[in-house]
């Protein structure tokens, strides 16, 4: 990933705003900042710098003037699929190392431990929420 940004201003908290709108798509701020568990005063610094760098672009919400809309550029685009390039590369170099009849066990076991810490941080949020709530 360190390689696609190398000599540009972008951090990982930026690469990680533009990897989040190169998934998921154009989002308001608000959105953004909920599925990057971060602050709204945070996220607007993010994309204040990536408007800035040429990254990504805001428009108005169609339907709600109070909202804005992130977009990735046509430039912040064409990176990604580069950074998504050098992902798949390194994967497959990864990946050479284990032997090909063990990679169905091995994808087993990955997508246990990925499951496996989902519940652990979803109830992890959820005992937080209830702490919160309760001393509210």
């Amino acid at each position: 990933m360190a390689r696609a940004f190398e000599g540009t201003s972008l951090t990982p908290a930026r690469v990680r705003v533009l990897w989040e709108l190169s998934h998921a798509g154009p989002m308001t701020q608000q959105a953004l900042a909920t599925r990057l568990e971060v602050s709204a005063r945070n996220i607007t610094g993010l994309v204040d710098a990536l408007e800035a760098g040429g990254h990504v672009a805001r428009s108005p919400h169609p339907t709600d003037r109070r909202a804005t809309i992130v977009s990735l550029t046509a430039q912040a685009r064409r990176r990604m699929r580069e950074m998504q390039g050098e992902h798949a590369e390194l994967t497959a170099e990864l990946l050479g190392a284990v032997d090909p009849a063990d990679r169905p066990a091995l994808e087993r076991g990955v997508d246990a431990i990925a499951a496996r810490l989902r519940e652990l941080v979803e109830s992890d949020v959820a005992a937080r929420a209830a702490r919160e709530a309760a001393g509210a």
